[in-house]
């Protein structure tokens, strides 16, 4: 196999607590993780040299060894000693520090990518278990769908896919750092929290108004007051008809989740004609 194409697909948080920040400076989670068919094009095509080179159509990330597909080739090849070149090319559509593990997803195709393409036998657990040295949403991509995520997100509960539903994701013109983020919030401040049980058992009983209903996400509290725009597209969405809108990770972008396909297509309408976004989508869970 010299050349092989995957699919890296985004994902939003359903609900996000941050329980506590531990000795080590990261903190614990209580999350559930769902997969969107929003998805990056991740190539890898083998080189007679033995060099590992990344190429992208977005200008602001690295192509070099700080790009974490780089990372994950490398650490694979280094640990099983191939001595070929590859080469990374990643077309985005994910929102880049937009909350949607962007350059995670990107990492765990390609993990799973050179697993395939140089016949290493590795198996998802175990592929998950180099991941997480790359990222901590990364175990979660390489598992994919829909998961409870606890610790840093890398303890993973796989739960079925939720109600089938119309799901509009916005992307205002920010971009948010997720360091920022983490090193504002007060864990032991927050006085609303997700009940990510409950939101669990909907998912379980495919009772799509009880999730919608249940949708929360505690970085909202840092977020949204210093990029308002985000509460404005919140606000678009429920007014033409979401069942619930928040962030997704540590922002900014925004989904909101739909019973009726007409009114996620009049709030893409909306959102466009209103200049609130520089990427948007109408997509669904997968």
């Amino acid at each position: 196999m010299d050349k092989l194409e995957l699919k890296a697909f985004g994902k939003i948080n359903l609900g996000l607590d941050v329980i506590r920040k531990r000795a080590d400076g990261y903190h614990d989670l209580d999350m559930i993780m769902q997969m969107v068919d929003v998805y990056d094009d991740v190539i890898l095509t083998k080189k007679d040299d033995d060099d590992i080179i990344v190429k992208t159509d977005a200008l602001i990330l690295p192509n070099g060894k700080e790009n974490l597909a780089y990372m994950a080739a490398k650490m694979l090849m280094d640990e099983f000693k191939i001595r070929q070149g590859l080469e990374i090319e990643i077309h985005k559509r994910i929102p880049i520090a937009g909350g949607m593990a962007g350059g995670s997803s990107d990492c765990a195709a390609t993990l799973m990518g050179v697993n395939r393409m140089f016949d290493l036998g590795l198996s998802k657990e175990e592929l998950m278990e180099r991941g997480v040295k790359l990222g901590a949403d990364v175990p979660y991509c390489i598992l994919g769908g829909t998961a409870i995520a606890r610790g840093i997100g890398e303890i993973l509960t796989p739960l079925p896919t939720p109600p089938r539903c119309h799901v509009v994701i916005a992307k205002p013109p920010v971009s948010v750092s997720t360091a920022f983020v983490y090193g504002q919030i007060q864990p032991e401040k927050i006085t609303k929290r997700p009940d990510i049980e409950r939101m669990a058992q909907a998912v379980r009983e495919q009772d799509l108004y009880q999730l919608a209903e249940l949708l929360y996400n505690v970085m909202e509290d840092v977020t949204v007051p210093r990029y308002p725009v985000i509460q404005d597209i919140k606000d678009v969405m429920l007014r033409e008809g979401a069942l619930n809108a928040i962030m997704s990770g540590s922002g900014p972008t925004v989904f909101g989740l739909y019973d009726d396909k007409t009114k996620a297509e009049k709030t893409v309408n909306r959102v466009r004609d209103m200049e609130l976004t520089e990427q948007l989508y109408l997509t669904r869970f997968i």
